[in-house]
């Protein structure tokens, strides 16, 4: 059995507030190869760490992410609504993270852009991962930002995130040139055949979100690259007593 990648879905999201660098510290002690983190880019132009287009779900504030500016982000709690031991987080800069994985060089990031980025902000992202651009994989469900990235750094690796696969996909990523093709795990247990499908295209696939043994033993099975979970630490035992 070839052992794939542990990538925590927004760092340690079972144990701790989702894309916070609590839950991304305790994805490195738990034994993660990498971390799978969203940014996106506030009203001052810096890059933050958050899924959703508003700060409303994950923290205590409200309001749009591009609306607010970096210092109205760092004031929010982001911990509060996760547990009462958690309060007090905050949303992470896109330099908190390369910091931590400054501090651990063999941890990789899976970063994913949200929203439609122009090639002028996708310099400005890699020119603020260059300390750690080569153990990171960029990646995308908007075509734009995806090709953005080919025209910037053509040469650097790259993902498209989809939700299933068919011929029109398979074309879209030789189109793109993406290195990594990265469906929705209830797609692939219906269609496992498509791991092969993207291996033979030259192309490296990290399935998200993958939390159970039955849905590990089948992406283990088919050879998949990466394993994106919300419990690495599970999935790292599972993995252990397996092999």
């Amino acid at each position: 059995m070839t052992r794939p990648l542990i990538v925590a879905h927004r760092g340690n999201s079972s144990v701790a507030p989702e894309n916070t660098m609590l839950a991304f510290g305790s994805a490195v002690r738990a034994g993660a190869d990498m971390i799978e983190i969203d940014v996106h880019v506030d009203g001052d132009g810096t890059f933050v760490v958050i899924h959703d287009d508003t700060v409303d779900r994950t923290t205590d504030g409200t309001g749009a992410v591009q609306a607010l500016s970096t210092e109205d982000i760092r004031r929010l709690d982001a911990g509060a609504g996760f547990a009462v031991d958690t309060a007090g987080q905050r949303v992470p800069l896109l330099t908190d993270v390369v910091d931590l994985m400054v501090v651990h060089p063999h941890l990789r990031l899976l970063l994913e852009l949200k929203g439609d980025w122009e090639p002028d902000q996708v310099k400005q992202l890699l020119g603020v991962l260059e300390p750690v651009l080569p153990r990171v994989l960029p990646q995308s469900f908007y075509v734009a930002t995806v090709r953005a990235l080919g025209e910037v750094a053509p040469d650097a690796p790259r993902g498209l995130l989809v939700l299933g696969i068919d011929e029109a996909v398979m074309a879209l990523c030789a189109d793109l040139g993406v290195t990594a093709c990265n469906p929705y795990v209830g797609f692939v247990r219906e269609n496992i055949g498509v791991i092969a499908d993207l291996h033979a295209a030259g192309l490296q696939t990290f399935v998200w979100t993958a939390n159970e043994p039955e849905q590990w033993r089948l992406l283990v099975d088919a050879g998949v690259d990466g394993v994106i979970t919300d419990r690495p630490d599970r999935l790292g035992g599972w993995l252990d007593a397996v092999q």
